[in-house]
């Protein structure tokens, strides 16, 4: 091995989210010595690691209003976090054993890096953004030609989202260094935290960036920005963020597992029916877990219905659909993942994505998921198919509709 390699560098913070966000989450575990995960601690204390973002919502809502201590549980504070990286870091290295990940993250962490993860929920349905600058021109995705965007990170829903998008424009994305000549038919994908985000809009860093609520809202109010498509308006009531635990727990603390994710069932439920109220429970003005103003984290749970949105096409489909701009339904629909998986092999990323070529759909749906404890919690909690996007008939399957 040579001393170039990255394995024999030092490993700073900063090149440890670099390795992670490229998809070396294994390379920087073996930096650690470790072999691969770090086991969680044995007590049965709920530790949530969570983004300053509405994916959240639910394990926030949670702890806010005691659901976990009306399972008998114990909690500590959530832990804020400012990018996916340290996340999925501090998840693998066995700090947290309850956390929000992006729906490709978990695929990544199980298949490439051998961490035992288990998605037990959804976290919510659609809440995510495409946001432009104003003063850019951009109107449609055929305007994105020539173009700089952001990603949150490379396994994510809105890179897999913003490429359906840019495909179907007759557009190539492309991944290149700064400076390099990005031709009309390309779009250049970089990774930004969400928090950087509308700054580097503003200061024209950037000419837009597809990222979870409130940033998407803090785009509109303070960076000059303005949504060109909900994501949501895309793919029908598409997962994003899951939730997400260590299968070690699942399989040999059931009884706490299933406490859990019934805390996390109830909360969905109460923050779907409750949600300006919820809004401003989790920002500044509330709780504190997003720091930033209740108008702020309101207008992204709640603002949708807006003409300004509908004759941007923004929403094209809200009347049709008649989903919301973010929300909150915790079946982990099989045919979803399926997509996702396929999806993910044709998702331009930066690193080794071979670990996808072999990877069956199918497999993945019935061994990355365990259905068994949210569908105890919904059979307990029927609630949820209140949700508007739940066929009360068959409320456990459907169909996936995407129209870019």
């Amino acid at each position: 091995m040579s001393d170039s390699s990255p394995l024999k560098r030092p490993v700073t913070r900063r090149r440890s989210l670099d390795m992670l966000a490229g998809g070396g989450l294994a390379a920087w575990l073996a930096t650690k010595g470790g072999p691969g995960f770090a086991a969680p601690p044995e007590d049965e204390v709920v530790r949530i690691g969570h983004l300053p973002i509405t994916d959240a919502t639910a394990l926030l809502v949670a702890h806010a209003i005691g659901a976990f201590e009306a399972e008998g549980l114990k909690t500590e504070p959530p832990v804020l976090l400012r990018g996916w990286s340290p996340l999925a870091e501090g998840f693998a290295a066995g700090k947290f054993n309850l956390v929000h990940l992006l729906k490709p993250i978990p695929v990544w962490m199980r298949y490439n890096n051998k961490v035992p993860v288990k998605v037990v929920a959804w976290a919510h349905t659609n809440g995510s953004g495409l946001v432009v600058g104003g003063k850019t021109g951009i109107t449609s995705f055929a305007d994105l030609g020539g173009r700089q965007i952001a990603v949150p990170f490379w396994y994510s829903m809105h890179n897999i989202v913003l490429q359906i998008g840019i495909r179907a424009a007759g557009l190539t994305p492309v991944i290149k260094p700064a400076g390099e000549v990005v031709a009309k038919s390309e779009v250049n994908l970089q990774v930004l935290q969400p928090p950087e985000m509308p700054p580097a809009l503003a200061a024209g860093k950037i000419d837009g960036y597809i990222v979870a609520e409130p940033f998407n809202a803090l785009g509109e109010l303070k960076a000059g920005g303005r949504i060109l498509r909900f994501t949501g308006d895309i793919w029908k009531n598409h997962p994003c963020c899951v939730v997400t635990m260590h299968e070690a727990d699942t399989a040999k603390r059931p009884e706490w597992t299933q406490k859990v994710v019934d805390a996390v069932v109830k909360a969905q439920i109460y923050a779907s029916a409750n949600k300006k109220e919820v809004a401003r429970l989790i920002s500044q003005d509330g709780k504190g877990y997003i720091p930033l103003p209740a108008a702020v984290v309101e207008r992204a749970i709640g603002h949708y219905d807006d003409p300004d949105y509908d004759a941007l096409g923004a929403n094209r489909h809200r009347k049709e659909w008649g989903n919301g701009r973010i929300d909150f339904q915790p079946w982990p629909y099989p045919s979803a993942t399926k997509l996702i998986v396929e999806a993910m092999g044709k998702t331009v990323v930066s690193g080794d994505k071979a670990f996808l070529d072999k990877l069956s759909p199918d497999f993945v749906v019935q061994d990355l998921v365990d259905y068994s404890f949210v569908k105890r919690s919904l059979d307990r909690f029927p609630e949820w198919k209140k949700d508007p996007s739940v066929n009360p008939g068959d409320p456990f399957s459907r169909a996936e509709i995407i129209r870019a």
